[in-house]
């Protein structure tokens, strides 16, 4: 479970997060629509323990985030994707999953296979193209089995083909038990995908509604 209890957080004078409160349960996809600037990503950054907050606490699995410890087991997604360029894609991935060694060669090579690059598993990264380099991006989000998967507008630079791989990782996720932070100016996805919706505007939530499923 994801606790957020009166967030809130300024950067030189402006606040960025105003009084945020949720509570977020395993085996729900949560989306998260707002313009440029609406805190989203800041938000994101505050529920992984990336930044600290000013007042409010963020509570992941009864462990309180502050700057000593990091919400554990997160897959994360945020901004635009950066690998070493010279390294290949396969690299990346394995240096990435020697940080921690829960996962092996066989999985890194099925991670590339679900997210259409294991083609190009031995091409440079600096040689991927802004949509290989996405699909890498998803790839490392999901590989170490989080328990928690957060994904800061996951469709850029994707195309169709992609977009439905991308659909159907969310879904095995949320059939896993994780807990799916989805942040998309894409409707459709947030539409056929999340559970709950949260709309951001200033840094603030000024919305929410469930999303009916017939």
């Amino acid at each position: 479970m994801i606790k957020v209890s009166g967030v809130n957080k300024n950067i030189k004078g402006a606040k960025i997060l105003k009084d945020i409160n949720l509570d977020l349960y395993e085996g729900r996809v949560y989306g998260f629509q707002g313009r440029n600037g609406s805190g989203k990503t800041m938000l994101f950054r505050a529920i992984a323990g990336l930044i600290t907050v000013d007042s409010g606490e963020v509570i992941v699995n009864d462990l309180k985030l502050d700057n000593k410890y990091f919400a554990e087991d997160l897959g994360l997604l945020l901004e635009n994707p950066s690998f070493l360029k010279d390294l290949s894609g396969y690299e990346n991935l394995e240096m990435i999953a020697s940080l921690r060694n829960v996962i092996g060669k066989d999985r890194i090579e099925e991670i590339l296979k679900l997210v259409g690059l294991y083609e190009a598993k031995d091409k440079d990264f600096g040689k991927y193209s802004l949509g290989m380099k996405q699909r890498l991006a998803i790839g490392q989000a999901i590989m170490e089995y989080p328990k928690i998967l957060m994904l800061d507008e996951p469709t850029n630079a994707i195309d169709e083909e992609g977009i439905v791989v991308l659909k159907k990782i969310i879904k095995e996720e949320k059939a896993k038990g994780t807990i799916v932070l989805l942040a998309s100016h894409e409707k459709e996805i947030i539409e056929e995908c999340a559970d709950e919706v949260f709309v951001m505007k200033e840094g603030e939530i000024v919305d929410s509604f469930d999303i009916e499923r017939g």
